[in-house]
């Protein structure tokens, strides 16, 4: 068996468009490094899409699993109940910058957004919903059509459902500012969808598909005055920034702005299926019994990882190691960029250890350069992801846990590629 052989079988029994990012297939892994069938070794800057924030193959986490598997496995919370389920709801409700919150737990982010999205509706008796460009909110129809990319995710799966609106995301090198979004927002309320008939305005604090662009404070706070103006929910989609990767248990920490609902999921069971939706009591209550739920949602197995999870957060005080990692590959592209000018990497951003840049070359995005780049990378033993709107933007994902020595290394692996491609 080799990777090849594997392919090959892939493209025989999975249809194509589940896109693999590479032509590998993995045997093992540990914290920040994986294995594939042919024994290549292999440095992780994707993480599972920032799931792993706490590693591959986190002892205490595996130990959680195992315990909880050793009990039982499944019973669907809605037939009856369990101790973690209640317990991981109450440590994020203590967690999340939202006083007074309740929070249900699903299976996948798509399945938290889409959850938001009934309840503001249930809550506000209205149906529209606001969100951004560059925006990923899931594959499903609503949250394709919440999305404001189209290519790949979107294009021939139209129609999208009604009452969903874009507005432009501020990347001001892009020519887009808060103050042209808001423009935006506004010439929306005056010819698109009254205010008043607006349930929610979805928007990620640092968008994750889109690019790793952070929303500026002052947007942030002009939405919570026009939420608060209007009787609009605000909901923060934290599915890629949540659980120490910006740095902060939660991204919206960063902002002094407070959502009325968060939706979670990737790094909040370190792999295991898991995602939750977390929010203000009145608006999460306004739903009867019976009116939300799904089979898995909540799997006790996925709480037993995620309240390891938090307390691998907590012990190991990965907030700070998120700031230290961000802060250390930051420094190094800049270097990199300071002896080799020449390079068209530019506009090289972090949050945590949320890193990105973009190929451009003048002021044109440069896209073309991604695929060389990402395969010269794991050519040379590095595995990333590119990202954002235009498809020039390369994401740095390491996890919380990368060890010292492994993550120099990968800095030099990015400079021995980015000094191949030209």
């Amino acid at each position: 068996m080799n990777n090849q052989s594997l392919m090959d079988r892939r493209n025989n029994a999975v249809p194509r468009g589940v896109a693999t990012a590479t032509p590998l297939f993995v045997k093992r892994a540990k914290n920040a490094e994986i294995w594939d069938v042919e024994d290549n070794r292999y440095i992780d800057f994707a993480a599972g899409i920032a799931v792993v924030n706490t590693g591959h193959c986190n002892p205490a986490v595996t130990q959680a699993v195992t315990e909880q598997i050793n009990q039982f496995s499944h019973t669907a919370f809605q037939v009856a109940g369990y101790e973690n389920y209640i317990t991981l709801a109450e440590r994020l409700n203590a967690l999340a910058p939202i006083e007074d919150a309740k929070t249900i737990l699903m299976t996948t982010g798509a399945e938290a957004l889409e959850n938001a999205v009934k309840i503001a509706r249930h809550y506000t008796k209205r149906s529209g919903v606001i969100a951004f460009h560059g925006g990923f909110h899931g594959r499903t129809l609503l949250t394709m059509g919440m999305t404001g990319k189209i290519a790949p995710y979107k294009e021939g799966f139209g129609p999208f459902p009604g009452d969903i609106y874009h507005v432009p995301f501020p990347v001001p090198y892009q020519g887009i500012d808060t103050a042209y979004s808001l423009r935006q927002l506004e010439k929306l309320f005056k010819t698109d969808i009254s205010p008043s008939s607006v349930a929610a305005i979805v928007i990620e604090p640092i968008q994750g598909e889109g690019g790793f662009y952070a929303a500026p404070p002052e947007l942030m706070q002009k939405l919570r005055a026009l939420c608060d103006e209007h009787g609009i929910v605000l909901v923060f989609d934290e599915v890629q920034t949540g659980f120490g990767r910006t740095g902060k248990t939660f991204a919206s920490e960063h902002f002094d702005v407070q959502p009325d609902i968060i939706t979670v999921a990737k790094a909040l069971a370190g792999g295991y299926p898991l995602s939750g939706i977390i929010g203000k009591s009145d608006i999460m209550d306004s739903p009867a019994p019976g009116g939300l739920g799904g089979t898995y949602g909540g799997s006790p197995v996925g709480c037993a990882a995620a309240l390891a999870v938090l307390d691998e957060l907590e012990s190991k005080n990965l907030n700070a190691s998120a700031e230290e990692i961000g802060g250390r590959l930051y420094q190094a592209l800049v270097d990199i960029k300071t002896r080799q000018p020449w390079l068209p990497v530019n506009h090289i951003r972090h949050k945590g250890a949320m890193i990105a840049f973009d190929f451009v070359t003048g002021e044109e995005p440069e896209p073309s350069l991604i695929a060389p780049f990402v395969k010269a990378c794991r050519e040379n033993g590095l595995i990333l992801l590119p990202c954002g709107q235009f498809g020039n933007a390369i994401r740095l994902l390491p996890p919380l846990t990368v060890e010292s020595d492994i993550l120099d290394e990968a800095i030099e692996i990015i400079e021995k590629s980015l000094l191949n491609l030209v």
